[in-house]
């Protein structure tokens, strides 16, 4: 289904007013909602994608309980590597795991070209299902090419990042050769997302923040900012996100990277990512999880204030600053979809 150029979230997310204020939250397809734990059944997540049926009606499901503005796909980012063969699953409770990390050149091996149509198709589909069900924009996405390497590297989520930093001062070389593959998958399968219908993309680039603002720029930002480059070139009218965790340090050259909409987490607010990186700056984000973790009273004032801090301004997307927790519940996001549209569209109105 065709969505409308005066869509809420695609006004938003080109820096228009429309009739509200959109609002989707990252993690709302999931482990947070019970009609989601009725139908996922057991296993691993990645068996569950490759399932169109079953990944299409999971992405739906915030759709129809909170009335968001738009559909991220239910996926993961590790979902290429996986795909290709390279040997990592997702694990309950701990998230990506290889029990075979990437160490050496020899590894480069392990890391094929990705083929969407070929090593993917579930996906492919999965998101040609929900373009002819849904009247909302759908929200492609993958791992920025940093944090898939850390996970493939590491071999499980890390604090240190110790293997991944080593192999990034020790062996640059490689180091630069798996970027840019993963890179290329990346670019690979988001296009065919888009391809098949979706209006925009997200590239998650969760742990950069992990990195100084130097390490950042020389062996990150320029394989992100490829990311960026020739998705602009090949779909010129789909808008890209980048969002981390923790970057306030490098939000000037996450920006750089990738010049369209920057997802800020909690820690910094959108007057003052505004007033560095420009007063046209579409915004994603900010409200803490926690906050949502601490009830409706709690979590409406912290609507009150990332709205204000927004100002009213056209380019922004309310997100929380991070994914929805496993404990949320369901009823508070509710609310915060409801009072976000209810809040922006009587402000808009009286404003005219």
């Amino acid at each position: 289904m065709t969505v409308l150029s005066d869509d809420p979230f695609l006004a938003a997310a080109n820096g228009r007013h429309s009739t509200h204020t959109p609002v989707w939250f990252m993690r709302q397809a999931g482990r947070s909602l019970p009609e989601y734990k009725a139908v996922r059944g057991v296993g691993s997540i990645l068996h569950a994608i490759k399932d169109p049926v079953l990944s299409a009606e999971i992405t739906m499901q915030p759709v129809r309980r909170y009335g968001v503005d738009a559909a991220v796909l239910y996926s993961d980012i590790v979902v290429p590597a996986h795909a290709i063969g390279f040997g990592i699953d997702v694990a309950p409770g701990t998230g990506p795991v290889a029990s075979d990390p990437f160490r050496t050149p020899h590894d480069l091996q392990r890391v094929r070209v990705f083929e969407p149509e070929v090593d993917t198709p579930y996906v492919i589909e999965t998101v040609k299902i929900l373009a002819g069900e849904l009247r909302v924009p759908i929200l492609a996405f993958a791992g920025a090419p940093f944090t898939v390497a850390s996970y493939l590297i590491e071999g499980r989520p890390s604090r240190t990042y110790e293997h991944t930093k080593a192999l990034m001062h020790t062996d640059e070389v490689t180091w630069h050769e798996l970027m840019s593959r993963l890179a290329d998958h990346a670019i690979a399968s988001i296009a065919s997302q888009l391809d098949a219908g979706a209006s925009a993309f997200q590239l998650f680039d969760s742990w950069a923040g992990a990195l100084s603002r130097r390490d950042y720029e020389r062996f990150a930002q320029p394989h992100s900012a490829r990311v960026f480059a020739e998705l602009a070139a090949s779909h010129p009218n789909a808008v890209g996100i980048h969002f981390g965790i923790g970057c306030d340090h490098i939000l000037e050259s996450m920006y750089a990277a990738g010049p369209g909409i920057i997802g800020l987490d909690w820690r910094t607010r959108i007057a003052d990512a505004r007033t560095r990186l420009g007063a046209t700056t579409v915004v994603q984000g900010n409200l803490d999880p926690a906050l949502v973790l601490a009830g409706w009273p709690v979590a409406k004032r912290g609507c009150d204030e990332v709205l204000a801090d927004n100002g009213d301004h056209p380019g922004h997307i309310f997100n929380l600053g991070h994914g929805v927790q496993p404990n949320t519940d369901p009823g508070v996001l509710g609310q915060i979809v409801h009072y976000v549209h209810d809040k922006t569209a009587t402000h808009r109105s009286a404003s005219r």
